[in-house]
């Protein structure tokens, strides 16, 4: 069961990471797709980058060791941020595939790479 827990953790970290780093940098780099989308929801540019290095910054604190404390922050802030960007494209009336199952894919990921994250990574709460 531990090693089977370790590969979703892994899996779902891995897919987290790589999803969230890659919009993150086009979010800082201001690539016209980006630009285009976040202007349609209605916040200002500065915004975007702003998010882009949280999300960045979120992603290193989830993949190295130690600092539990704030990974757990990390996993809470991305969750907020996808919930967040998921919930804008549906008030905006955004029904695309691109913009609904990015965000649901990735706060599915999030939420599956915390729970099964190993011990080592978690906060011991003592009683």
């Amino acid at each position: 069961m531990e090693k089977r827990n370790k590969i979703i953790y892994w899996i779902a970290t891995a897919l987290c990471a790589v999803g969230i780093l890659s919009s993150g940098l086009q979010q800082i780099l201001k690539t016209k797709e980006m630009v285009e989308m976040i202007t349609h929801l209605g916040y200002p540019i500065y915004f975007m980058q702003l998010i882009g290095v949280w999300k960045i910054l979120g992603v290193i604190v989830i993949l190295i060791p130690n600092f539990k404390l704030m990974k757990e922050w990390a996993y809470a802030g991305l969750f907020f941020v996808m919930t967040g960007a998921l919930l804008s494209h549906l008030l905006c009336g955004n029904f695309g595939v691109k913009e609904i199952l990015g965000p649901l894919f990735q706060t599915i990921f999030i939420i599956t790479s915390w729970y099964f994250r190993p011990a080592d990574r978690k906060i011991n709460l003592a009683n």
